[in-house]
């Protein structure tokens, strides 16, 4: 693994372009929608789908705006973001490409409950909420897909409440890392390299804590042997026991034993 003075995520350069029509169909196709459509289907859909570039930072929506259009991350990477009620910024989630954002009251949201923007320079498709009304008349495949994945939703709604409301933050930080991992892990020298930059406040923005508990918890990980990191990237060395901790199986970091 690369020396912690370098990081060895891979910076990505966005060209507007690079959404070509067969990584759009690639991509739709990767959407939990899409998944079971014919490739003739497919190209119907993607002419109702708009592509726009966002450089790193660039709001792509904001919290409270009408929930118009259901975007897709066709290249780079997107953050999702929610204002407490003190008027702090909490990130969600990072996501790759080949995963929606966004909503539509179809979904049930007349506004949007969180804002999005870009994490890395991305392109994002995005359709309207006429246009997939429409799809959804057409292709009744679809229509289950979204039933299914507004329960899955849900589901993680309450997964998130039960974290948030007892679980530790080692508990927290653990299972943040291995979603991550699953996401966007690359395997490397050993360990799984979480393919973003990565910076010590956005995981205690995801972890739901202050960054100096986050560091300290993190420090200790990589202590034990669980992680590898450096500035602005994790690597996950041993995914078992982080996994033994997120269940909170008797596993304990070495500091808390003394």
């Amino acid at each position: 693994m690369a020396d912690k003075r370098h990081t060895p995520v891979e910076t990505e350069s966005i060209d507007p372009q690079i959404c070509t029509l067969h990584l759009r169909l690639r991509i739709l196709q990767r959407t939990p929608f899409f998944a079971a459509l014919t490739s003739e289907e497919l190209a119907e859909i993607n002419r109702l789908y708009r592509e726009r570039a966002f450089a790193a930072g660039q709001t792509i929506y904001d919290a409270g705006e009408p929930a118009t259009r259901l975007y897709v991350v066709a290249t780079g990477k997107v953050k999702v973001i929610r204002l407490t009620p003190h008027g702090q910024n909490v990130l969600l989630d990072i996501l790759p490409p080949g995963e929606f954002f966004g909503s539509l009251s179809t979904l049930g949201d007349r506004e949007y409950p969180s804002s999005a923007e870009a994490h890395t320079a991305c392109c994002v498709l995005s359709v309207s909420a006429e246009e997939f009304q429409a799809i959804l008349h057409r292709h009744p495949p679809v229509a289950l897909a979204v039933l299914d994945m507004v329960a899955a939703r849900l589901h993680e709604a309450h997964e998130l409440i039960e974290q948030y409301s007892g679980q530790s933050i080692e508990r927290r930080l653990a299972s943040l890392l291995l979603k991550l991992g699953d996401k966007m892990g690359e395997q490397r020298d050993g360990a799984l390299l979480i393919q973003m930059p990565l910076s010590r406040q956005d995981l205690a923005d995801m972890a739901g804590t202050t960054v100096e508990t986050a560091s300290r918890i993190m420090s200790q990980f990589r202590k034990d042997g669980l992680i590898q990191s450096g500035r602005r990237w994790v690597a996950l060395a041993d995914r078992a026991r982080l996994a033994a901790i997120a269940r909170d199986d008797g596993v304990r970091m070495r500091s808390a034993a003394h």
